[in-house]
């Protein structure tokens, strides 16, 4: 039955609903309001029930009526939904990332206008986040993420590799000669509380008192850096143009890997075209 119903008749069932009128409706649709009655007619007449009961002034919906009204109301809204998508006479997709805030300034923002071009009618929504991710509950599609890349109920492509480096001032790395002379520095922190205790095993030097503030951003932890707090521990991938203009040094050549930096998403999620796009992009991008 359902491959017969006419789709005049359903949109006509759904504005009526919405207005309780026909004549509303009518309005709505451009069509007059006998029009708008008698397709309504029609398709009870096809479901073998009564949809509305007509009152004097407007309607009101049978048990029948509000059965079916969620359903052909949600299915023209995802119809509506598509054809919004539709731009130029091509496809438009929305695309909502995810991304560790030093990974997206150090990393991604400059290579973004690349994307642009290669996947125009592909509309990116970028949010930061400090590597805690809900999917559900923020709505990304992907979420690039520093780790392992084991993280429960998601697949993880690996993208690139960041070993950690020992970062400060030009003027405080003056100071600096061998590795042991850190231990008369401030140290900052990320929220990873390993991280200097394996740069030192690393060294082999034992750990000294840690004592530096604590920051859940790489990039914020480096400003500090910059300004002279102390030494930061960070992926010096991540900031090359602050290398590049000297504002910042590495202390050290040393370098520690304590995780890579991952594309992630939900085993359950469905990957659409955007998703297949900006996938294939990366890991190129990634490679190069």
């Amino acid at each position: 039955m359902a491959r017969q119903l006419p789709l005049n008749a359903l949109r006509a069932f759904e504005s009526s609903a919405r207005h309780l009128s026909f004549t509303r409706a009518a309005r709505e649709l451009n069509v007059t309001q006998a029009a708008v009655s008698q397709q309504v007619r029609a398709l009870e007449d096809r479901l073998g029930a009564r949809l509305f009961t007509r009152l004097p002034r407007g309607l009101a919906m049978t048990d029948e009526g509000l059965a079916l009204l969620p359903v052909v109301s949600d299915a023209f809204g995802r119809i509506d939904a598509v054809l919004r998508q539709f731009e130029g006479g091509h496809f438009h997709e929305v695309l909502t990332l995810g991304v560790v805030g030093t990974f997206a300034v150090g990393w991604l923002m400059p290579r973004l206008r690349r994307f642009r071009a290669a996947h125009p009618f592909v509309e990116l929504r970028l949010l930061t986040h400090n590597n805690l991710v809900d999917f559900g509950a923020e709505g990304f599609d992907f979420a690039i993420r520093f780790g392992d890349g084991n993280w429960p109920g998601t697949q993880a492509a690996a993208l690139l590799d960041a070993p950690l480096s020992a970062l400060c001032a030009p003027e405080l790395a003056q100071r600096l000669h061998e590795p042991r002379d850190l231990a008369a520095q401030t140290l900052l922190r990320s929220y990873r509380r390993d991280e200097w205790a394996l740069w030192f095993a690393q060294a082999g030097l034992p750990v000294p008192a840690v004592r530096g503030p604590v920051f859940d951003s790489s990039r914020l932890m480096v400003e500090a850096a910059m300004q002279g707090a102390g030494v930061a521990l960070a992926p010096a991938r991540m900031f090359e143009r602050e290398l590049q203009s000297g504002r910042l040094v590495r202390a050290f050549e040393l370098e520690v890997c304590t995780g890579s930096y991952w594309l992630t998403w939900l085993k359950s999620k469905r990957l659409t075209p955007a998703m297949q796009a900006f996938r294939t992009w990366i890991a190129a991008e990634a490679a190069t």
